[in-house]
């Protein structure tokens, strides 16, 4: 390469973000500009890769360059030296600081750069204040508390100058001494006026909102707390350079009562720690985390993998014990170091971190301080007057138990009779009570075989009750025998049934719970009464539905009578049953009236639970989202407490189709809070639907810090085709916040991700978003290559017309980096690709065609091939309208008018201009273009008071 496209890569790699990929861009640039022996190239490079590291994440690389940079300096002064001195000399302050980051690196070492810098500041006739900040630091670092006050005095009462940190990071500095010397009103104080400026520092407003974070606490100022908590941890995440500064919103969460929040920081940045920044930031991330993790209970945490370690779900508490020896070896390091014991008595502290005070909520998506329950929250009997009192009860653990009495002369048979029909009824109190009462009066008694046979068979209910699927299967196997060693046919067949039901919801189904449900049915039919054959034909019925066999089951259930022989709870469910299977087969109107049936029945009966399954189904089953919300209300209003959170994920999901999304998020919220209380699965899901409500009502911030959460948590699942989609909603989320360089990299790995065959056209229109971003930072030469790269997946896809579509952006893109070769490289393709759709009279490719002749058209002006350009126009405004494209079509016309214009055609591009001009919005920006063009046509034509009329209503200047 020559050393002009040396310079064109350096210009380029500075304007890539800040991290990974900008130094290994400047790393193999070095390597070129050394063996091209360009000193002064040699040595920009170098000052920008000093730079580079230190806001990548790698700040010992610095050291090198930055020495390397001033022996050049001071061997061989060249007069490009004394453009960067400026540059050179604020450079001292991150070697400064960066060297007490490296307890391997002597203290001398820090001073001597200090005494350096010191020389060589007054040595300009600079002022000293950035260097009595720097020994402050020192002072403080080791501990010297004295030294300390001292430099910070004569910090504070030095005059700033140009070498002076911004306006926002020192006083950043300021704010972090005032609290930790118990000065906590005055840091409030001193931050404001900053926080109500501008701030355009790298570093701001993130630096000074995290040093705020205490200082807001301890003074009563919650919410600003929580405010700054969000915006700056916003700003840091994706930063390795900031580690340190995550490990302060760790402990900020920690110490709020915010212990899920802080354990999820610590997952997202855990692997930070096998490539720190440096030992002080792994140290107090470390000691944060271990804090953090110590409050998380009995739980895991998943650890990515690094070099010699897979990727593993680890105890919270033995990582706790490994990230507290880490910390505290780090500090016992630097402290042998600096000869004091400064950084272990601060380490310490870090490590004895937790909940004090009132819980500040500062998640998005979890509403309340959860529990981390070990196991789901079990149904609880009895319902609230209203959905927020149930949901309130499940939250405290302080519901009162309806009071159930049990007959107290009742006798064994009694007692258990009276468990059954409140199993049917849905009436778990009872149902509970009455076993309860069984086994204290009867549980070591001697009972005949009929009966042990029914307590078998309740206390498998239980089982499957509570999910023990294995357990219940045991238990009614056993009541089967006891029944048959009894003689009981009728009861050994229900319990029979009931057993094939639960052999095929089991892990290793066999045809054995087929065979028993319908021999049993068939029993039934012949011994049973009504209400009896009728279960067991819905037995039937359920062990089919569950093997998808929906018409066979339909069928089974038609052997059923209306009424289910007397039983209106049995009605209820199957008619619940019914509408499942019909809403299967795509039989809508009967699916929602027979779960309208079931409805009506649940209501009558008071049944929250079939309320709230047909309600749920009836919310499926309506094309109204009004109405599916309105059902899901009263399912809500109905649910038992472990059923409220399928109806608030339904309720939320209902709200979104009917334009609700505001009420939406709330409605997903609580089923995240929901989720993480009961230590469910799924609230990863739930977040990423969560972050999506929230960029529909313009959420953006709350977006993203929960769509962050949800690519967290999906990943941790394995489930990477949903986290992958998470991330480009991340993307178009970060894109609208102006994050660019997040939005990109997101959009880059889901390019990397989406490598194969069958992914090419997601790829590619991953790519195309890409390109698109770039083109709209006015980065156009990356934004040519993303759309060069979209288009060719677009072709290996065979997806011509998008192809197209990429090749006419990825010309714009060239032409406006000024790269006029590859411009009209890409019109050569483009003009090859609209050959090859020309003909077709389809919308989508009317439009493409036309378009792609303008880009033609102004890549050609810029070449100044202007006849070429206003030939490839010809019909193409009126091919756009006809298409009802009048904004594009105007376009077209005003690029038309202009090169008539340069064509010196004035007479021609009058009447085009006057017509483009007045049919375009008032408000539009290419009025003021268009009205500029038409006046200097009117120039041309002699006719200067026209022209200057049209300057003075449209404010154009006659030099513009």
């Amino acid at each position: 390469m020559s050393d002009e496209d040396l310079w064109r890569v350096l210009r380029g790699i500075s304007e890539m973000p800040y991290g990974a990929g900008q130094i290994a861009a400047l790393e193999q640039l070095l390597r070129r500009v050394d063996a091209a022996d360009d000193r002064h190239l040699a040595f920009v490079t170098r000052m920008q890769a000093t730079t580079g590291y230190i806001y990548g994440g790698e700040p010992a690389k610095s050291f090198v360059t930055f020495s390397w940079c001033l022996s050049e300096f001071d061997r061989d002064p060249q007069p490009y030296h004394q453009r960067h001195l400026h540059q050179l000399l604020w450079h001292f302050k991150y070697m400064a600081s960066g060297l007490l980051k490296f307890p391997e690196v002597p203290l001398d070492r820090t001073y001597a750069v200090l005494d350096d810098m010191e020389r060589r500041y007054r040595a300009g006739g600079h002022s000293l204040q950035a260097v009595h900040k720097h020994r402050f630091r020192v002072a403080e670092h080791v501990g010297d508390v004295e030294a300390a006050a001292h430099w910070y005095r004569l910090w504070q009462t030095t005059p700033r100058d140009e070498l002076s940190d911004c306006a926002g990071c020192d006083p950043t500095s300021q704010v972090s001494y005032l609290a930790d010397t118990g000065r906590d009103a005055e840091a409030v104080a001193l931050a404001e006026p900053v926080l109500a400026g501008r701030l355009t520092c790298t570093e701001q407003p993130q630096a000074i909102l995290t040093a705020l974070l205490l200082p807001y606490l301890r003074t009563g100022r919650a919410e600003e707390a929580r405010d700054a908590h969000r915006e700056a941890y916003r700003r840091l995440r994706g930063n390795l350079a900031d580690l340190w500064d995550i490990a302060d919103h760790v402990e900020f969460c920690t110490l709020t009562g915010n212990e899920a929040r802080a354990v999820e920081l610590v997952e997202r940045h855990l692997d930070w720690l096998d490539r720190p920044p440096s030992p002080a930031a792994a140290m107090h991330f470390a000691a944060a985390a271990s804090a953090a993790l110590r409050q998380a209970g009995p739980s895991t945490v998943y650890r990515r993998a690094a070099e010699g370690r897979p990727a593993a779900e680890v105890s919270a508490a033995s990582l706790a014990d490994e990230l507290a020896e880490t910390a505290a070896g780090l500090a016992a390091r630097f402290d042998a170091r600096n000869g004091t014991s400064q950084q272990s008595e601060w380490i310490a502290r870090r490590l004895a971190v937790q909940a004090s005070g009132e819980h500040v909520p500062l998640s998005a998506s979890v509403r309340r301080r959860p529990a981390r329950p070990t196991r789901p929250v079990a149904d609880e009997p009895g319902t609230p007057a209203s959905s927020t009192e149930r949901a309130e009860r499940v939250r405290s653990g302080k519901g009162e138990r309806p009071a159930v009495t049990v007959p107290t002369d009742a006798g064994p048979d009694d007692l258990l009779n009276l468990a059954e029909q409140s199993w049917g009824r849905h009436d778990r109190a009872t149902f509970r009570a009455a076993l309860v009462a069984f086994d204290d009066r009867f549980g070591s008694a001697e009972l005949p075989a009929r009966t042990s046979a029914h307590r078998l068979a309740l206390r498998a209910s239980e089982r499957g009750d509570e999910d023990d699927i294995d357990g219940a299967i045991k238990l009614n196997r056993a009541a089967l025998e006891l029944y048959r060693e009894a003689r009981e046919e009728v009861a050994a067949q229900a319990v029979a049934g009931r057993l094939g039901v639960l052999l095929t919801r089991s892990d290793e189904e066999t045809e054995e719970g087929l065979l028993l449900v319908r021999e049993a049915a068939e029993v039934l039919d012949r011994l049973g009464d009504a209400a009896q054959r009728a279960a067991g034909h819905d037995r039937v019925a359920l062990v089919l539905l569950h093997r998808e066999r929906w018409a066979d089951a339909l069928a089974a259930l038609d052997r059923v009578p209306a009424d289910a022989g007397g039983d209106r709870h049995l009605a209820a469910r199957i008619a619940l049953h019914r509408g499942h299977l019909l809403e299967q087969l795509d039989r809508v109107d009967e699916a929602r009236a027979a779960v309208d049936e079931a409805r009506r029945i649940g209501r009558e009966l008071g049944v929250g639970e079939v309320v709230t399954g047909a309600g749920l189904a009836y919310a499926r089953l309506v094309d109204d989202p009004a109405d599916a919300v309105a059902a899901c209300d009263e399912a809500l209003e109905a649910a038992p407490a472990d059923a409220e959170l399928p109806v608030r994920v339904a309720r939320a999901r209902a709200l979104l189709a009917a334009g609700r999304a505001p009420d939406a998020v709330d409605d997903f919220v609580e089923a995240v809070t929901l989720c993480v209380e009961r230590g469910a699965e799924g609230d990863a899901f739930l977040r990423w639907e969560l972050a999506n409500a929230y960029r529909m009502v313009g959420r953006l911030a709350e977006a993203a810090e929960v769509a962050e959460e949800a690519v967290l948590g999906l990943d941790r699942l394995g489930a990477q085709a949903e986290a992958d989609r998470c991330r480009h909603l991340l993307a178009g989320v970060y894109a609208g916040l102006g994050e660019i360089d997040p939005a990109l990299a997101l959009l880059e790995q889901l390019a990397s991700n989406l490598d194969g065959p069958d992914n090419l056209p997601h790829r590619a229109q991953v790519l195309e978003e890409a390109g698109g971003i770039l083109y709209d930072a006015d980065r156009d030469a990356a934004a040519g290559e993303r759309f060069a790269a979209a288009a060719e997946a677009y072709r290996l896809g065979d997806l011509p017309l998008d192809e197209l579509r990429a090749r006419r952006r990825e010309a714009y893109a060239w032409l406006w980096a000024d790269d006029r070769d590859a411009a009209l490289r890409a019109v050569e393709v483009v003009d090859g690709l609209a050959a090859k759709l020309g003909g077709q009279a389809d919308p989508p490719v009317l439009y493409e065609l036309a378009l792609a002749a303008e880009v033609g058209a102004r890549v050609l002006t810029g070449e100044n091939r202007l006849d070429e350009a206003l030939g490839r126009l010809t019909g193409v405004p009126d091919g756009l309208r006809s298409i009802e494209a009048f904004g594009e079509a105007a376009q077209v016309e005003a690029l038309i008018g202009e090169l008539l214009l340069r064509l010196d055609r004035p007479a021609e591009a009058e009447p085009l201009l006057r017509r483009v001009l007045g049919g375009l919005p008032a408000a539009s920006r290419q009025v003021r273009q268009t009205a500029w063009l038409l006046a200097r046509v009117l120039d041309l034509l002699d006719r200067p008071t026209e022209a200057a009329a049209l300057r003075a209503e449209h404010d154009l200047d006659e030099d513009d």
